[in-house]
């Protein structure tokens, strides 16, 4: 295999530098030899004087401040890929898996967004997660290369930078934390489509260094604000409710919450219902959510 330059990487990382070096090493070994810019997002530990040092072909980003997801809009808007893959510091792509990206994404012009399946590091089992990409209920357009999906993992996704740009990337209020389907939404509302294509692999060797209640406070905030910025009132009053039921009765939950209201009034000046074909797929998803082990709001 041969230097693919349909597809180029925008990796976001914070405070891990030893990581991201290693994902760096992995990424700039592919065959595809992909362009490959890295958003530091507020860094205090060398991390970008070391991104720097060691990988002077990569394009770095040192942010100022922690951007979150909205680093990986930063990254998208200095490429000129059709393609851009999306990878976290403690992920990467097994070789192979950008180029057949590319190929099912040059066939498909109204696919936006394929996720990959992930294997957990060390060990290389399949993450709880793929089983429900694969058995996705979601119905999508009969030419799909693989199953629907109602949203997406950013971390093991490649998307099409056209559709990624004409949502608007990622949400700044959302900052990190279920910030894709809020995306998800906004591309099928706008006619496109995303699926699983299990050929595709990426690897996750989850980082130690995590905020495991941040994750959780802001998961709650998000799913609440998603889901009152853009389904009907009866499918957000369902999800409220469950969500309500089943999170942990703690301080952690009470704060997510307490986030969550402080954004009503925004979140009910930009609220704009998803049209009854993007809505049907989150529909789709109801069960799914309820049911899930790898959705579960815990730290």
């Amino acid at each position: 295999m041969t230097e693919d330059p349909r597809v180029a990487v925008v990796v976001i990382t914070h405070q891990r530098r030893d990581e991201v070096l290693r994902a760096l090493d992995r990424l700039l070994a592919l065959p595809e030899q992909p362009r490959v810019v890295v958003v530091d997002n507020g860094s205090t530990d060398g991390t970008a004087d070391a991104v720097r040092a060691r990988f002077p072909q990569v394009e770095l980003v040192a942010s100022p401040e922690n951007l979150g997801a909205v680093g990986r809009n930063v990254g998208v808007g200095l490429l000129d890929a059709p393609y851009v893959a999306f990878c976290d510091d403690d992920t990467w792509w097994e070789p192979g898996s950008l180029t057949a990206a590319a190929d099912v994404l040059d066939a498909h012009p109204r696919l936006a967004v394929v996720t990959a399946r992930i294997l957990v590091e060390p060990g290389g089992t399949e993450d709880p997660i793929v089983a429900e990409l694969r058995d996705s209920p979601v119905h999508g357009a009969d030419w799909l290369p693989g199953p629907a999906l109602g949203s997406f993992l950013a971390g093991a996704s490649v998307v099409r930078r056209e559709a990624f740009l004409a949502v608007g990337g990622f949400s700044e209020r959302l900052w990190l934390g279920g910030e894709e389907e809020l995306m998800a939404g906004d591309l099928a509302a706008a006619g496109w489509e995303l699926c699983y294509l299990p050929q595709l692999t990426v690897h996750h060797q989850a980082s130690r260094a995590r905020d495991p209640h941040r994750r959780r406070r802001d998961g709650i905030r998000n799913t609440l604000w998603t889901t009152w910025l853009r389904r009907p009132l009866r499918p957000a009053l369902r999800r409220t409710v469950h969500l309500l039921r089943t999170v942990p009765r703690d301080r952690v939950t009470a704060r997510g919450l307490l986030d969550a209201a402080r954004g009503l009034p925004w979140v009910l000046r930009e609220r704009r219902v998803l049209p009854p074909h993007a809505e049907a797929r989150f529909a789709a998803l109801e069960d799914a959510q309820r049911s899930s082990p790898a959705r579960r709001y815990v730290s």
